[in-house]
């Protein structure tokens, strides 16, 4: 089982911790894959093409097929934006399932849909956290979790890793260098333990769903960096309020 991680050339805030990952050990040209470069460390692929990431549409089940080699989990690193410019570092899944069928997707994705969300986004939200503490990007960045929104498809569990929200901050060094770390760290490139992986055969790893709240789901943030008694895994889905609405969505239970 192979995690894919999917750059973009066309994105600064994508090809910056692409750079920044393959610039450290262990990676080695990995096969050919549609005319996208590729590269490979121990189980991890690195994907670096030239076209929008988000309408690469089932590029896990593609890759399974074409390199026959089963795919795991899928993380894309991305640009954010965002209305306020602030910069941030933020990590979300993905899908557009408020929308109906016939409505045309603005960012991709299909209508109804949702990816299943990677296991791994509480850790490493936390360890992305403590990484920008350590380079000394907080406060000027905030460390944020978003609800679910906008394409590809795909069918195995997927994260974005995002750097927001200007020109000025998707070009940043110090950034990138944050998400390659992340990345690097998170998957255990380094030698040491991957973090938050889960196993679902196992009684103490919680799941833990998060339903309603707004895009930057505030109250699902603060359980989940609150949280410090909790040492296993959990896994962060999140709907925004205004598209759907299930029972009381401000609440969390």
């Amino acid at each position: 089982m192979v995690t894919l991680v999917v750059s973009t050339t066309i994105d600064p805030a994508s090809i910056g911790p692409a750079s920044v990952l393959l610039a450290m050990p262990g990676w080695s040209p990995g096969p050919s894959f549609e005319g996208v470069r590729s590269y490979r460390n121990g189980e991890v692929r690195m994907l670096q093409h030239d076209e929008s990431i988000v309408k690469e549409d089932n590029l896990d089940t593609r890759w399974e097929e074409l390199i026959e080699e089963s795919v795991d989990n899928v993380i894309f690193l991305s640009k954010h934006t965002a209305v306020t410019n602030r910069p941030a570092l933020t990590i979300h899944p993905i899908g557009v399932p408020h929308l109906k069928e016939g409505d045309v997707p603005p960012q991709g994705g299909k209508p109804g849909w949702a990816a299943p969300p990677d296991p791994r986004m509480g850790p490493w939200i936390r360890l992305l956290k403590k990484i920008a503490e350590s380079q000394n990007l907080i406060p000027e960045y905030e460390i944020t979790m978003e609800a679910t929104h906008h394409g590809p498809v795909t069918s195995k569990p997927t994260m974005f890793l995002e750097i927001g929200s200007t020109l000025e901050y998707w070009k940043r060094e110090d950034a990138a260098q944050a998400m390659a770390l992340l990345v690097w760290e998170g998957l255990g490139l380094g030698g040491a333990a991957a973090v938050g992986e889960w196993d679902r055969n196992s009684a103490e790893k919680k799941v833990l769903l998060g339903v309603g709240g707004g895009h930057y789901v505030p109250r699902h943030m603060d359980i989940i960096m609150s949280f410090k008694g909790w040492q296993k895994k959990a896994i962060t889905a999140f709907l925004e309020e205004q598209h759907i609405k299930i029972g009381k969505p401000n609440d969390f239970k």
